[in-house]
């Protein structure tokens, strides 16, 4: 283990304890397992062999085309049709976050288009629950998802209500934002709000501020799926460096709102230039609540510690860095609070103050 004062290594970084809040469960499919159960249910793919299958995947990932990075969806949606399918695929997620050093995830996925072959979204959400408890080690929370161009979120709210405590942890609406507010699904998020439950919004990743705004002040969303596109109420003097908020991002940076930043995935659909570019490092530094999350592991060919890796070089990030935002991460999940206080006491701060040496 390196000296505090040196910058952390990949392998440092790998052993960390990591809190991951921003995982699509359809991104993060293994190459092999697509193989697999394409072939098994005579699904064609652009490709042949998983090398090549994970090789085109990254390929559309970063063809700076949003169109063209959602393409992938198609192959391993079509996939997880099954309650086999979607069981395994659920295992293989927790096996590879846990390998990867996580000890919290929380994994989105939406249930609506995973009823192709007649399953129930309950027997959908129930598959993908027992997928992840069958790994031990680690704790996987769900996050049910409602596609915003579709009519079924208040359908999608009243599963996750079903299913709370009982491995869904909160809700979520992902989709194409543009012509799709938040403000679409007010229904849903209110009946979210009057059984006291969780939920995330996609919200200032490929649109700006007035998605972020209705997320926040219409729809009262705990965090902000993405959020990077709050950096555009930030006005930075290009002598000095300093920073003047607007009234959201100052709003935003008060009340601590979770921002689930996922930087990879942003570079790929042009929501930031480069890593070194994008926002995470400003936000960081404003000490607004960021947290760095996967998006989608496969077309990104990601981890958590290869995002935290790309950020602590880009930044100079310490283990102080590092530590706070694992902490960060820690208090925005969607655990009760006795769990997220034992997460941060028994795992996360121990770690840092007796093995990395942080404060």
């Amino acid at each position: 283990m390196s000296s505090p004062n040196a910058p952390p290594t990949p392998e440092e970084i790998h052993a960390a304890p990591k809190v991951l809040l921003h995982d699509h469960l359809d991104g993060g499919l293994r190459a092999s397992t697509v193989v697999e159960l394409a072939a098994r249910i005579g699904h064609e793919l652009p490709v042949r062999g998983v090398d090549e299958l994970a090789a085109w995947f990254q390929a559309q990932g970063w063809s700076g085309s949003l169109e063209r990075y959602l393409e992938p969806f198609s192959h391993t949606i079509a996939v997880m049709q099954t309650a086999d399918a979607l069981e395994r695929v659920a295992a293989e997620c927790a096996e590879d976050l846990r390998a990867d050093g996580v000890v919290h995830a929380e994994v989105r996925f939406a249930p609506e288009l995973h009823v192709a072959q007649g399953l129930s979204l309950d027997e959908v959400v129930g598959a993908v629950v027992r997928g992840f408890a069958s790994v031990q080690g680690m704790s996987v929370g769900t996050l049910v998802t409602a596609m915003r161009h579709a009519a079924r979120s208040v359908e999608v709210a009243e599963l996750a209500l079903r299913w709370r405590d009982r491995g869904v942890v909160g809700f979520d609406i992902a989709g194409a934002e543009a012509g799709y507010p938040p403000t679409r699904h007010l229904d849903a998020f209110q009946l979210l709000q009057r059984d006291s439950a969780h939920f995330t919004i996609h919200a200032g990743e490929a649109f700006g501020l007035p998605s972020i705004w209705e997320a926040l002040h219409w729809c009262n969303a705990d965090r902000l799926g993405h959020g990077v596109r709050i950096v555009d109420d930030i006005a930075v003097d290009p002598s000095t460096g300093e920073a003047t908020l607007g009234r959201l991002a100052a709003f935003v940076r008060d009340t601590r709102v979770p921002l689930e930043l996922c930087p990879t995935s942003n570079v790929q659909t042009g929501a930031a230039a480069s890593i070194a570019e994008h926002p995470v490092g400003l936000l960081r530094r404003l000490r607004f609540r960021v947290t760095v999350n996967t998006d989608n592991r496969l077309m990104s060919g990601v981890t958590l510690s290869s995002e935290l890796t790309a950020c602590t070089a880009a930044f100079g990030w310490t283990w102080e860095d590092l530590r706070r935002l694992t902490l960060n991460a820690t208090k925005s999940a969607f655990l009760p609070f006795d769990q997220r206080v034992r997460l941060m006491n028994d795992v996360v701060k121990p770690w840092f103050a007796e093995r990395a040496g942080a404060a």
